[in-house]
């Protein structure tokens, strides 16, 4: 890979890649260094990747990031408490977006990562097999799985939200 073609890969990749770390680790200053550290790997080895497999390396690398950053984050800190929003009545309930956040981050690290690259950002089976180095079957449970525990996990909103015509 020449100088114009890591160039290329940063303009086409670079926000879908903060996407995909973003949505997994929910801390910007945290996925913003998974995609720096991926790109600086892919520019690191630019003489052995190929450019035609640049995308799948680079989702690779930003995956074993993310699970790196996992682990570092469970062995310093806590977990937050989820923020809650307060209705005009003054009855405190939870923002839909954080519980959904906080029901994603329960999920196992394969199945979270398989179901973000699928559902966010549109990947085959094929690719996220490539990108997590599961069988593509393996993709396929990890996904069914954690669509079926979002939907249990999720089903108890309507009766923690009291909605008022």
């Amino acid at each position: 890979m020449n100088t114009e073609q890591y160039n290329q890969c940063v303009e086409q990749y670079a926000d879908r890649l903060f996407r995909f770390a973003f949505s997994s680790l929910r801390n910007r200053e945290q996925a913003e260094d998974v995609v720096q550290e991926s790109f600086a790997r892919v520019w690191e080895k630019r003489k052995t990747v190929d450019f035609a497999k640049a995308k799948s390396y680079l989702f690779t690398t930003a995956h074993h990031a993310m699970v790196d950053e996992v682990r570092q984050r469970m062995q310093t800190s806590d977990l937050n408490d989820i923020a809650t929003l307060t209705d005009p009545k003054g009855i405190p309930y939870p923002d839909v977006n954080d519980i959904l956040h906080k029901t994603l981050a329960t999920l196992p690290e394969a199945q979270r990562h398989a179901l973000l690259l699928r559902d966010y950002e549109g990947y085959s089976y094929q690719e996220i097999g490539d990108i997590t180095g599961m069988s593509e079957a393996q993709v396929k449970v990890n996904i069914f799985r954690a669509r079926t525990a979002l939907k249990n996990k999720l089903k108890s909103i309507d009766n923690l939200i009291d909605i008022e015509p």
